[in-house]
């Protein structure tokens, strides 16, 4: 049998990352995955193939709406290869899972293609290619997520599809039904809009994007509206049929009317559970809370205290990087190092174009702790780079303390919002006053202007370009 310092269930962001930190640092270490690709839901069905397809979509919409207007003509009718572009997805994906394989073969890590389960809380049990048993002193759990569903619904993979089959589709939706106005539905809505979809989003919340600050959901709410995408908010789902190639979506509006969907596809996007399926969590000692979390303290250990967990199994946002965060976080406190993470500052991003990010405080949060604050806000299309390039859609936003001017959360819809996103986060991590951040240069013209001029404007209302 062999025997490891410490034994990773998982290869996601949380797991693989764990598990290069802890050989980094000496361990020898196991990564446990069952499945024959590495990487998880990120890099093999979430993350990275939807930016494929975004990335892929929003190239043809592009090419047929906005190219005339920087004089690039094009002969002839541009078509989507719905099979083209779903096959360089999953070039992408295979050449990113690829990548683990090499950085686990570089840091020697075992890896273990099966189903793990603890023994005991040292002994874990692998089913599938590399059947067997070892031994690990510790053992972190990083079994990430699955798609949640209504009970009432029946998911058939064909019609009524989960993220997963909507990125494999072999044809472009006639009438693309999404339940659901998070992150993953609007993402995957924007794809097949593009791609000329007619696409109804369902939200039972009063808004899209209901976790994210209000001024946000409310601008992208309108660029979808500009796309003819239809925003059925306030409306609870009673029940999804089908019969043959349609499907019937029947809802409950604010009202109390019922309202009828037909499509041919609908994605069920209403959030992710934490997966801990065969882990035999019990027989080691560890505790799985109502929600279906691994109960963890505030070191990220669980109820016995050899074993660890991470990422989307345990409390907190469901985000690649929160796990990446965690993983780093265990490894290091494993070496006896003192490792932190501060929870309010994991930025959050939506990749649809404009982008959405965010980090820190909403100002619904800061209203409902009484917290007294100022605000200071500018649009994208006040910037010289957003007319170049034509992606005026699109604010910054900045809150602050009102007595101290410390800059409490940053929210931003745009363009390259997802990267701009680091700056906010960097300031904060070192407490930036919103004045902080109007005094230092930002390069001209850029889209990070906006950040400078939303703290300038924070800053007793002194923006210069609005």
């Amino acid at each position: 049998m062999n025997t490891y310092d410490v034994a990773v269930i998982g290869s996601g962001p949380g797991g693989y990352v764990a598990a290069i930190r802890c050989a980094q640092l000496g361990m020898k270490t196991a990564l446990i995955e069952k499945y024959s690709t590495l990487g998880g839901t990120c890099l093999n069905v979430g993350c990275i193939p939807s930016k494929a397809l975004l990335s892929s979509s929003h190239h043809y919409e592009e090419a047929t709406k906005h190219f005339a207007d920087h004089g690039i003509e094009i002969p002839g009718e541009i078509k989507v290869n719905l099979e083209k572009m779903i096959a360089r997805k999953q070039a992408v994906v295979d050449q990113t899972t690829g990548g683990i394989d090499f950085l686990m073969k570089k840091n020697n890590i075992d890896v273990y293609e099966g189903l793990g389960s603890f023994k005991d809380a040292t002994h874990i049990k692998i089913e599938g290619k590399d059947a067997g048993e070892i031994e690990a002193k510790h053992t972190i759990i990083a079994t990430g997520s699955k798609p949640s569903n209504l009970p009432f619904i029946n998911i058939d993979k064909e019609r009524i599809i989960t993220s997963t089959e909507a990125l494999k589709l072999k044809e472009v939706p006639k009438h693309f039904i999404i339940i659901g106005g998070g992150v993953i539905g609007l993402e995957l809505g924007q794809v097949y809009r593009r791609l000329g979809a007619e696409v109804t989003v369902i939200e039972y919340m009063d808004r899209i994007l209901p976790t994210m600050d209000a001024g946000l959901s409310k601008e992208l709410n309108k660029v979808f509206k500009k796309a003819k995408c239809k925003m059925l908010v306030s409306h609870k789902v009673q029940s999804v049929e089908r019969n043959g190639d349609e499907v019937i979506i029947k809802a409950e509006n604010k009202k109390g009317e019922i309202v009828e969907v037909k499509g041919d596809y609908c994605l069920v996007s209403v959030g992710r559970r934490p997966y801990t399926d065969g882990l035999n969590a019990e027989a080691a000692g560890v505790k799985i809370n109502d929600r279906g979390q691994v109960e963890v303290n505030e070191h990220l250990q669980t109820s016995a205290s050899n074993i660890y967990a991470i990422g989307d199994v345990v409390r907190g946002a469901m985000l690649a990087h929160k796990a990446e965060e965690e993983g780093v976080f265990v490894a290091e406190t494993l070496a006896g190092q003192k490792p932190h993470i501060d929870y309010n500052l994991i930025p959050g991003v939506v990749y649809t174009w404009p982008e959405v990010a965010a980090v820190g405080k909403t100002e619904e949060e800061l209203k409902e702790a009484g917290t007294e604050y100022k605000v200071g806000q500018f649009p994208f299309r006040a910037l010289g780079r957003a007319r170049a390039s034509g992606d005026i859609d699109g604010f910054v936003k900045i809150l602050a303390d009102k007595t101290t001017d410390e800059v409490l959360g940053v929210h931003m819809i745009g363009a390259r919002c997802a990267d701009l996103i680091a700056e906010a986060v960097t300031a904060m991590e070192f407490r930036a006053s919103a004045e902080d951040i109007s005094r230092y240069s930002h390069a001209h013209p850029t889209f990070a202007e906006a950040i400078k001029e939303a703290a300038l404007a924070a800053t007793d209302g002194r923006a210069l370009h609005v």
